[in-house]
């Protein structure tokens, strides 16, 4: 079962209101969809919601950003659930209130591998390939990037995008206003990125992720995979860990991290996916999947 939001013509900006999602406007945002499918139409939207007219604004990105609900074509403007929100966040679902640290991580999944909603994640994560940068170091990245794919935008907006991908993972430095804004995000419990204040440095942490379920990784390298698995079943370790929104890159695992993980999948999948090595080449060779391999795994991690 496929998750991927339709394909757009040109990545969105600044629909987040540059704040960043909390731990409870998921919830509310699916609830919400659920009972009224064109919620973020209406001028109360804000006050159904419980939350700031700006607030109400940034959930419906969230919800579709991180792949909780997509347009509906009845309606423009209406929205419904995808599978996962519905699977995830409904009141029998798997995790409505995130209090497991692999829905954050599959939530970092449908974020950062967005090209459409969270290009700028999608960028840092997939196509910055130094450990450690300052925020002048992104901003020129990110410009360039841009300007690559015929993207035109202004310096402020990028450093809006810039400002709002920081704090989707690092902690907020200062707490004395306790502002909306200062809320850290759910996903700076990942300890993605590092901030060392007195340098100014920020620092990917790349390695081992105790807390990242074997389960989010297949269903991500699956969900990578999904086009190309279409016409060949082998794929080269190198593409898994390497290639840009690869599960290596957005998770930030090294090599032998990954490896763990597939070795793990063969044994999650009855050998489905499995890691062999032919010639000194070592290969990800997915036997027999179906589209619902990755989907499968999810249900059995939460179940």
């Amino acid at each position: 079962m496929s998750n991927k939001v339709p394909h757009l013509t040109r990545p969105l900006f600044g629909g987040h209101e540059k704040f960043t999602f909390r731990y409870s406007w998921l919830k509310k945002g699916l609830d919400a969809i659920l009972e009224d499918p064109e919620i973020f139409l209406r001028e109360n939207a804000f006050v159904v919601l419980g939350v700031g007219k700006n607030m109400a604004t940034s959930i419906r990105y969230w919800m579709l950003c991180l792949g909780l609900c997509e347009k509906s074509s009845e309606r423009p403007g209406s929205l419904k659930p995808t599978p996962l929100g519905q699977h995830l966040l409904a009141d029998d679902g798997w995790d409505p209130y995130l209090e497991d640290i692999g829905s954050l991580w599959l939530l970092h999944w449908q974020l950062a591998s967005n090209q459409q909603y969270g290009l700028v994640w999608y960028l840092i994560f997939s196509r910055y390939f130094n450990i450690e940068f300052h925020k002048t170091n992104l901003m020129e990245f990110l410009k360039h990037q841009l300007a690559q794919r015929g993207i035109e935008t202004t310096e402020g907006m990028i450093e809006r995008e810039l400002n709002v991908f920081i704090h989707t993972y690092v902690p907020v430095q200062s707490r004395k206003e306790e502002k909306e804004e200062s809320l850290d995000c759910p996903l700076v419990d990942l300890n993605l990125i590092q901030f060392v204040p007195e340098d100014g440095v920020y620092r990917f942490n790349v390695g081992a992720k105790p807390s990242l379920p074997t389960a989010v990784v297949g269903y991500a390298l699956l969900d990578f995979l999904e086009e190309k698995l279409s016409y060949q079943r082998t794929v080269g370790l190198d593409e898994c860990i390497y290639a840009p929104g690869s599960p290596g890159q957005i998770f930030k695992l090294d090599e032998s991290s990954m490896i763990s993980y597939l070795e793990d999948l063969e044994t999650l999948t009855h050998g489905a996916l499995r890691l062999h090595e032919t010639a000194g080449l070592r290969q990800v060779h997915i036997h027999s999947v179906s589209n619902d391999l990755g989907w499968s795994l999810l249900k059995e991690y939460y179940v």
